[in-house]
């Protein structure tokens, strides 16, 4: 899938239409037989919850997760921010993309390609390449990030390459008795592949910078923090992506890709958490309801802002993709909670790139010993997903966006 995903990219539309519909088919072969195993997921979830003296399993699993700094009206009330502030922007986007390519309607293979009509970003070539790359470039942020790397690389801690029958996705894996990181991914060589090692790469440092913490406890960070320090470093980095770019019109649309996507996780995001609300507060819903669910909230953040006429099956089995629904329910609404945070982070580290690197890795220092909106302060930012604040951040990346042209 990583590799078919790369043909979404070509320039030539009859080729990423090929590309995406394959895709959606080999899907759909999965889709009763999935559909199957959710009805049996969320049937026995929903009696886990009742066993525990809980009303639901959304209940259930925040009390589970830690979740003590927010309520599920903070994720509502997040989602109509996420709504007000950020589909707006990338509606906006979406027309500017529609007539760059000169289309009468974006479809859902129009979305990857980049509008100016030039061939998909590579910036590197093998995953050696990715790995010095990476090296020099959190080097070029501070000696002691690139350092961090070179050992992992030292010690063979680095699986990076996409290849027939490895397992998908891509995560840092913290390993207990040494306290070093390794992180495994499947590159297929694209300016995504990029994110995801900075990302992995910012998860790596938390791994570090948190290893000879008393307790191991201490250690494991609640997603809403685990996530920020590698969102942050996705974005911090950027302004040594000259590593991986030596032309400076290349380097210029790998940014505006890169804050495009970040702006874009965030409706997903809400789409996903708002998704898993409905699904465990209607336990007795049946595939049907579930696909009528999906399509509603998908089309109020958006609907990845294409056009699906003729593709109603594939856009309604959209969610299925999203492996966190099956297997690590609930997880998601902290990806935008970090977002917005690393968001924050890098307006700091914009406006005082000593100040806001060292107040970052401070907070990353700290692992899990202190409550969770202590350590966003610690970060020099606020743990709030109100509309002001969101509508703050959305226009600082707006003006980042424009001032690359």
């Amino acid at each position: 899938m990583e590799q078919a995903s790369n043909f979404l990219k070509d320039t030539d539309r009859t080729v990423r239409q090929q590309a995406w519909e394959t895709i959606q088919q080999r899907r759909l072969v999965d889709k009763d037989e999935l559909n199957i195993l959710f009805d049996e997921l969320v049937k026995l979830r929903h009696q886990v919850a009742l066993n525990a003296g809980f009303e639901n399993y959304r209940d259930y699993m925040f009390q589970a997760l830690g979740r003590f700094d927010y309520t599920p009206k903070d994720c509502y009330d997040f989602a109509e921010a996420i709504e007000k502030e950020i589909v707006p922007i990338l509606k906006e986007q979406a027309e500017k993309r529609r007539e760059a390519l000169g289309l009468a309607e974006l479809k859902p293979w129009d979305l990857e390609v980049s509008t100016s009509g030039k061939p998909m970003l590579k910036p590197f070539n093998n995953g050696e390449e990715l790995i010095d790359k990476s090296i020099a470039c959190f080097n070029a942020i501070h000696p002691s990030l690139g350092e961090k790397l070179s050992i992992m690389k030292a010690n063979h801690l680095f699986d990076v390459e996409s290849r027939m029958g490895k397992a998908p996705g891509g995560y840092n894996y913290p390993l207990a008795e040494t306290g070093a990181p390794f992180i495994f991914m499947n590159a297929a060589n694209s300016l995504r592949d990029l994110t995801t090692m900075v990302h992995e790469g910012g998860h790596a440092i938390h791994t570090f910078l948190t290893a000879n913490l008393e307790l191991n406890d201490f250690k494991h960070c609640p997603s809403e923090v685990a996530e920020l320090a590698s969102m942050s470093m996705e974005l911090i980095s950027m302004d040594q992506w000259s590593v991986y770019f030596d032309n400076e019109e290349e380097l210029n649309r790998a940014k505006k890709e890169q804050l495009a996507d970040v702006l874009k996780t965030l409706p997903w995001v809400a789409v996903i958490d708002q998704f898993q609300h409905w699904i465990y507060t209607n336990p007795d819903h049946n595939a049907a309801d579930r696909e009528t669910a999906f399509k509603q909230i998908y089309t109020r953040f958006g609907a990845g802002f294409a056009d699906w006429t003729d593709n109603e099956t594939p856009f309604g089995n959209v969610w299925q993709k999203q492996l966190h629904l099956f297997e690590v329910p609930f997880y998601y609404i902290e990806y935008a909670i970090a977002q917005l945070g690393a968001i924050a982070v890098w307006k700091n580290y914009k406006e005082n790139p000593e100040k806001g690197l060292s107040q970052y890795l401070e907070a990353l220092s700290l692992g899990y010993t202190k409550p969770m909106n202590e350590i966003y302060e610690t970060a020099g930012i606020k743990f709030d997903f109100s509309d002001t604040y969101v509508k703050e951040l959305a226009a600082f990346v707006k003006e980042e966006l424009e001032k690359l042209g």
